[in-house]
């Protein structure tokens, strides 16, 4: 409760002093918009999605880059954007969502792929992990939501339908 994340339309990230106001780090930098922010379960890391095409794991007191940007192999579609990415419970993994249809689940330390995409007919506009960490729910512009294994990326219920997109 001592800092906050933000997240920017100016491209960036920044973590505040929650009492006074004042930036703590320096800004953690997208080519586009950053549409969101979360620290780790543990503070110390933090993750962002950009309309940049990627996500990126930054540390929460330097504000330095951990990993290479995290991008979602389908670069060939025209729009791609990184709607959202969430940490685990444990911190150890992140999902992220996109625009292209797809969520993916990687690991936080080496920024390495666990998992194969996690798809949808349209945009994922959201994906996270459950309480316990061993599934993953998306959403989608498609109008399903979907309940995934965390640790295989397997489906573990059908589509679940909405007459409009869900999320």
């Amino acid at each position: 409760g001592k800092r906050i994340v933000t997240a920017s339309q100016d491209h960036t990230a920044r973590v505040w002093d929650a009492y006074s106001g004042q930036p703590l780090s320096e800004p953690m930098q997208h080519g586009d918009i950053v549409l969101c922010a979360q620290f780790s379960p543990d503070g110390k890391r933090i993750v962002t999605a950009s309309q940049d095409h990627t996500a990126r794991v930054w540390d929460a007191q330097s504000g330095q880059p951990l990993t290479e940007p995290l991008k979602h192999a389908d670069r060939g579609m025209v729009y791609q954007t990184e709607m959202s990415a969430r940490f685990s419970p444990d911190g150890k993994q992140l999902v992220t969502a996109s625009g292209i249809g797809t969520a993916r689940v990687w690991d936080v330390q080496t920024g390495r792929e666990l998992s194969g995409p996690l798809q949808h007919a349209g945009s994922v506009t959201s994906a996270q992990f459950s309480p316990d960490g061993k599934r993953i729910v998306t959403s989608s512009l498609d109008g399903s939501a979907q309940l995934w294994d965390a640790q295989t990326g397997q489906p573990l219920t059908g589509p679940l339908k909405h007459n409009g997109g869900a999320n």
